[in-house]
């Protein structure tokens, strides 16, 4: 399998000096749950930084008020009122759903069940939400991240979709598209991709990125990017790169570029650094590979 070259990171779109103040897009952010309150929120952080409008929506009201004292200290982004959602996604280059949204309502309660596929009402409202956005707008540049990754049905995937799962979630999707389950990892990958036209991120100590024929692999991965939350900053920044790129180089350069930054982390923190602390580093390491020292 090919290595991700970083001169491909001069594809991506820069900044012109002349614009105006939507000309690097605007992405709404779609999640958050009673359970996880600061997933979306990292997701956010790390957009922020690079599209000129974060709009953010939470089915969940506690959710909300967390996001409130979050805009005491970074404001720039707005949070959506619920019911005024669609109108966001309209106007958004690119949509992120899932990053906090639930499975069961009591990760404990679920370890004890031991159920086969086993969902609760907190499942079946991540279900009813996710169906209804992508359903709704297939024409959307989507990254599709976590719970909603986890609850959708593969036939919801809208074209040029990036989904970004770890392997357990790879195969949570994989088995209910009916594609053979005698095959390779990256065999699954690259069916699964074929037949619903979508992007997979398989996120890991070496990402692989697959669209259709295409696959790369990023290596660089470090025993502080498996920290919760660091998979909802590359969604954050996966979802960002894709409102002014296509769907290939939005995917890839953001794998490399998350890689990067947890490996200057590591340099200066050791394993000792959190998502936070990858969301921060991010646009320091984008200026390095993008601009120069």
């Amino acid at each position: 399998m090919k290595i991700f070259n970083e001169s491909e990171l001069k594809k991506l779109c820069k900044p012109a000096q002349k614009i105006s103040g939507e000309d690097n897009g605007q992405i709404t952010i779609i999640g958050g749950s009673k359970l996880f309150h600061g997933a979306p929120l990292l997701s956010l952080k790390v957009a922020s930084r690079i599209v000129d409008m974060v709009f953010f929506a939470t089915p969940e009201p506690s959710v909300g008020k967390v996001a409130e004292q979050f805009k005491s200290k970074l404001f720039s982004f707005i949070w959506v009122p619920w019911d005024e959602v669609d109108s966001y996604i309209q106007k958004s280059d690119s949509v992120l759903i899932g990053p906090g949204f639930m499975r069961y309502k009591s990760e404990v309660k679920n370890s004890k069940l031991k159920i086969k596929n086993y969902v609760d009402e907190e499942g079946e409202k991540t279900k009813e939400i996710t169906k209804h956005f992508l359903i709704k707008y297939p024409n959307k540049k989507w990254v599709i991240d976590a719970g909603a990754l986890q609850m959708m049905e593969p036939e919801w995937t809208p074209p040029g979709a990036i989904l970004t799962p770890h392997t357990r979630e790879l195969m949570t999707i994989y088995l209910k598209s009916g594609l053979p389950k005698e095959k390779s990892t990256e065999e699954k990958i690259r069916l699964f991709s074929r037949k619903y036209n979508c992007l997979i991120l398989l996120k890991g100590e070496k990402d692989q990125v697959v669209y259709k024929d295409r696959m790369i692999a990023i290596p660089g991965g470090n025993a502080g990017m498996t920290k919760g939350g660091t998979g909802d900053v590359l969604a954050g920044l996966a979802a960002a790169l894709y409102c002014k790129n296509d769907t290939w180089i939005s995917a890839a350069a953001a794998s490399f570029i998350n890689k990067k930054a947890g490996k200057e982390l590591y340099q200066k923190m050791g394993y000792w650094f959190n998502a936070s602390d990858l969301a921060n580093q991010i646009p320091l390491t984008m200026k390095r590979l993008l601009v120069g020292n």
